[in-house]
């Protein structure tokens, strides 16, 4: 082979290779990985849930349910696109596989777990009696007969408060609207998340309230995801692992500065 001849094959050799990788590279740009893709989840949340979900003035999501979903998202090595939804239209969302999974205070139910599935549970919960600061005739369960009661729609507060005899129901969409409602004298009491009220009272967010008696219920928090969810695995053993390695406890004791109590694993 003369060098002419051998130099032109070489530059045939040289751009042909070229033409392969320009190829790939144009298939890659077309059919992005889908590892990559999986590395987003989109997590349902409603943002009026105080503590669990806040939004602040500038549009940020902070919160013990955002802390410990950002965490989850660290161990399990995927990123989390939230999407603000109201409270009752979390399940629809869910079972439509509009979103990955939900995370606003949700409480496991035999009812919910005929249509969705959840993780562990991550909370201990349970709901109060929150009445105006003077009133004195609301103690305990028996006191709520034919009063008029507040809650918020879809929440087990609102399936509660249909045992009380005779007691005339206002629901509504979020805390802050129905507490309002408590405090200009348009219902008697308001029955919700235990957490949730105390935590609003003790930070000034809700002056002239108080809680009254013990938990009406002993209720538990699960990340909601649709049935057969491909990620409720890899969220339960990042769960898991958050709940050994003392990550949970740091993170509950900044939203509640207290202990956290233990967890069922189912």
């Amino acid at each position: 082979m003369t060098i002419v001849k051998l130099i032109k094959w070489k530059w045939q050799q040289l751009i042909s290779s070229l033409g392969c990788l320009l190829l790939i590279l144009a298939c890659n740009s077309f059919y992005p990985s889908t590892k990559q893709d999986a590395k987003f989840l989109k997590i349902a949340t409603d943002p009026t849930f105080i503590p669990f979900e806040i939004q602040t003035a500038s549009g940020k999501l902070e919160g013990f349910d955002i802390d410990l979903m950002n965490a989850i998202a660290q161990v399990a090595e995927f990123k989390v696109d939230f999407e603000n939804l109201p409270f009752d239209g979390m399940i629809s969302a869910l079972q439509a596989k509009r979103v990955d999974a939900a995370i606003s205070g949700i409480t496991i139910t035999p009812q919910r777990l005929k249509t969705i599935a959840f993780s562990r549970p991550y909370f201990k919960a349970g709901l109060a009696i929150a009445v105006r600061q003077d009133n004195q005739n609301i103690r305990d369960f028996n006191s709520l007969q034919g009063k008029k009661i507040a809650v918020q729609i879809g929440s087990t507060g609102a399936d509660f408060v249909k045992t009380i005899p005779n007691a005339k129901i206002s629901t509504f969409n979020s805390g802050p609207e129905f507490f309002q409602d408590l405090l200009n004298g348009n219902v008697d009491a308001v029955v919700s998340d235990a957490f949730a009220t105390l935590y609003a009272i003790k930070n000034g967010k809700l002056k002239g309230i108080k809680v009254v008696a013990d938990l009406l219920t002993e209720e538990y928090y699960g990340i909601a995801t649709p049935k057969d969810s491909p990620h409720l695995e890899t969220i339960n053993k990042a769960l898991a692992a958050l709940l050994s390695n003392g990550t949970y406890k740091q993170i509950y004791q900044k939203w509640f500065d207290a202990e956290p109590p233990q967890l069922p694993e189912s």
